[in-house]
């Protein structure tokens, strides 16, 4: 057990701030088909996600907590939630609730503010960044780790990428 829970903080995006443990959870195999859920619940005056990107890149090098959801710490979810709610855009907390929003795009075709899922601690999504251009994503990474972008094409990222999902 502790050796799960010490997988769960040292490489992956933990969704709560409730007792660690890794979604989907183990042995549970791969998310059932994705219900037909169109689209986040963008407000009418966002037109572009570029401003949602902007706010996102002003916290690089905000700690990583798990379970945080503010600017003394995000994990991943929180992150993406708490940057998306400055702008009027309602996301649920945690990864797999996210990662049921909106409607799926090849990778070939992310754009700023694309949602990018990767498996990190299990089968399914259990790790979310946003695209801020066709290559890169921010994303709140480890316990180890601060907001940062990488590139979604390295060669850690892409094993893992799940999908990738825009909201608008």
């Amino acid at each position: 057990m502790t050796l799960i829970v010490a997988a769960v903080l040292a490489t992956g995006c933990a969704s709560s701030g409730a007792v660690p443990r890794p979604r989907p959870f183990p042995g549970a195999g791969t998310p059932a088909a994705e219900p037909p859920v169109p689209r986040a619940p963008l407000p009418p005056g966002l037109s572009s996600l570029s401003g949602v990107v902007d706010t996102a890149l002003t916290y690089l090098g905000t700690p990583y907590r798990y379970g945080g959801s503010d600017p003394r710490g995000f994990d991943c979810s929180g992150f993406v939630q708490y940057v998306f709610a400055r702008h009027g855009v309602a996301l649920p907390r945690e990864v797999g609730d996210q990662y049921h929003l909106g409607r799926r795009v090849q990778p070939s075709d992310v754009k700023q503010g694309d949602l990018i899922f990767f498996s990190t601690v299990a089968r399914g999504p259990s790790h979310v960044g946003m695209a801020i251009s066709n290559s890169t994503f921010v994303h709140a990474p480890s316990s180890k780790g601060v907001v940062r972008v990488e590139r979604f094409g390295s060669r850690y990222w892409a094993r893992r990428l799940v999908a990738v999902k825009r909201l608008h």
